[in-house]
């Protein structure tokens, strides 16, 4: 016998089976759902039980079915009863028959039933990976507002929203929800909301909602949702069993529509950015999942770095400025993707395996992700006395052990790249103090790539510095920064790097996109003001028109 999935209880005393499924002889109180494809619940009615021997099913209103079910596909009864949730076991269809012009089947008699507590506390939580978009109508405003499906029960759900629907969740009037599976499944239901917590840093807020007053038939549809989830959730865990089938729920189809989510509105410089927001999006995700207690999602690690790898191999110069056009996310996300893209960039000029290639840009994406689980006013203090800063260096120790489910990841790049990218060669970093020989040509290499990218933007302590002060300042470290590795940083990115803001003869601002042979803009995107670069930059401009901007006099600083 399999055991039942989590959350349920076996039920095996005949008694107390014969009173659970007594409750689904009510019109609207039972469902079929084949057991092998998961698909929708579909209406019948148990007309009639004999204990021990067998169920009289009424499938007129599902005579389509009829087929299927006289060729043997196994099929489950699923129901409500006494505030509970209960499906049977896979049972097959024996004989049906017309009568009184109704088509009704006999099955076995189910000698268990699996049985969930329907309560309040009992939430399908969506695990990382799993999306499901949603879209937010009424109040005052009339233009819907799409964000993401965090968890779900009968009762209600949890939604992350942009910032700016935080006056919308003022309403004291119902709101209707609508959830949109990626498969293409829609659900709409009216919901009041209940409570939210906004997170200006993320531009997000999370709401939880709870439902006005679902039909029977809403609710039905709620406890497949939950089931589903619950079942996608277990087969994406670690501990998932090899033969479990994913969820038809979270299959898209081609023909489904365009996916809904927080961030599918997001506006972005480039087409590439977009791209790269994919990548941002899992990483703001995992961010959350270990403030929560849990650790990296190694699948969905592996997944990501695979992706960055493409998109590098894709369209180098347009993956270097992307990372400059990430607005939504938290600064250890952008940092990380910018480390990450840059290390990847720069190790192409030495040989380097694939798989060594794919540990280091995962380990550089998620380096920093140990602050989350820091005091926000300890990262956002101007200034740090020494019990401070040794409680920041404690980022690395706490982030390492939430690595260890990661096993593909080879160990001497985790020991280079997150446990040693903030050591110096003369024993000035942390968090051993290690110094010279002691420290892989990995790690100094990366130190460089984290070094710039974390000086180009504002820190608590000071604002973003410019590439020629960023260059000197490690040129005239040479005891803590290995020279041969900033010059050939500097031989390779240029005097200005792509992703740089720069001021030409003329007085116009550009995005350096692309550069020539001797390390001098080639393609940038006009920008009408000294911002990051967001969805409204100008026109891209190169070759004759590019010169007529005249030289480029100076780099403006950004802090991105």
């Amino acid at each position: 016998m399999t055991r039942p999935q989590a959350g349920y209880i076996r039920v095996e005393n005949p008694a107390e089976i014969e009173a659970l499924l007594e409750a689904l002889s009510e019109p609207g109180g039972a469902s079929l759902q084949f057991d092998a494809s998961g698909g929708k619940p579909l209406p019948v009615l148990v007309e009639a039980q004999q204990p021990g021997d067998h169920l009289l099913l009424d499938i007129s209103a599902i005579r389509e079915v009829a087929g299927a079910l006289k060729r043997g596909q196994p099929f489950r009864l699923l129901g409500q009863a006494r505030d509970k949730m209960l499906r049977t076991p896979p049972l097959v269809m024996g004989e049906c028959f017309e009568a009184e012009g109704r088509l009704q089947c006999q099955c076995p008699y189910p000698l268990s039933l699996d049985v969930l507590q329907r309560r309040e506390s009992f939430r399908a939580r969506l695990r990382l990976g799993m999306e499901v978009g949603a879209i937010l109508r009424g109040g005052e405003a009339e233009a819907p507002i799409q964000g993401d499906l965090k968890d779900l029960s009968l009762e209600g759900c949890q939604l992350e929203l942009p910032l700016g629907a935080a006056s919308r969740l003022a309403s004291a009037l119902p709101l209707e929800v609508e959830l949109c599976f990626p498969n293409g499944t829609r659900f709409v239901i009216r919901a009041n909301p209940r409570h939210h917590v906004a997170d200006t840093e993320r531009q997000a807020v999370r709401a939880g909602f709870r439902f006005v007053a679902p039909s029977g038939a809403q609710e039905r549809q709620l406890w497949f949702f939950v089931r589903e989830i619950e079942r996608e959730a277990t087969r994406l865990s670690k501990e998932a069993d090899a033969s479990l089938l994913p969820s038809p729920l979270f299959q898209a189809e081609p023909s489904a529509p365009p996916p809904v989510g927080r961030r599918n509105v997001q506006a972005h410089a480039t087409p590439m950015a977009r791209r790269l927001a994919k990548v941002a999006g899992y990483l703001d995700a995992q961010l959350l999942e270990l403030q929560q207690g849990r650790a990296l999602d190694s699948v969905q690690l592996s997944r990501h770095a695979d992706r960055l790898l493409a998109l590098h191999d894709e369209d180098r110069e347009g993956l270097l400025f992307a990372p400059r056009c990430m607005l939504y996310e938290t600064v250890m996300v952008r940092h990380g993707l910018a480390v990450a893209v840059h290390l990847l960039d720069l190790a192409a000029t030495v040989s380097m395996p694939r798989d060594v290639r794919k540990a280091m840009v995962a380990c550089a994406m998620v380096h920093d992700l140990g602050k989350a689980l820091l005091p926000k006013a300890l990262l956002e203090a101007p200034r740090l006395d020494r019990d401070q800063r040794a409680q920041l260096h404690a980022h690395v120790a706490l982030l390492r052990p939430r690595l260890e489910h990661c096993q593909w990841l080879a160990g001497g790049v985790v020991e280079a790249v997150v446990e040693r990218i903030n050591e110096r060669l003369d024993g000035s970093g942390y968090p051993r103090g290690l110094s010279g020989e002691r420290l892989h040509e990995l790690t100094r290499l990366a130190m460089v790539v984290d070094v710039v990218e974390a000086m180009r933007r504002n820190r608590a302590d000071r604002p973003a510095w410019g590439i020629a002060d960023i260059y000197r300042h490690l040129l005239g470290h040479p005891a803590r920064f290995d020279p041969r590795w900033v010059k050939r940083y500097i031989r390779h990115f240029g005097l200005l790097p792509i992703g740089s803001l720069v001021r030409f003869e003329g007085g116009e601002l550009g995005w350096v996109q692309g550069l020539d042979e001797r390390g001098q803009p080639a393609r940038v995107q006009l920008a009408g003001e000294a911002a990051p670069p967001g969805a409204s930059l100008g026109e891209v401009l190169q070759g004759e028109r590019l010169a007529r901007l005249g030289p480029p006099v100076a780099e403006v600083p950004v802090s991105t």
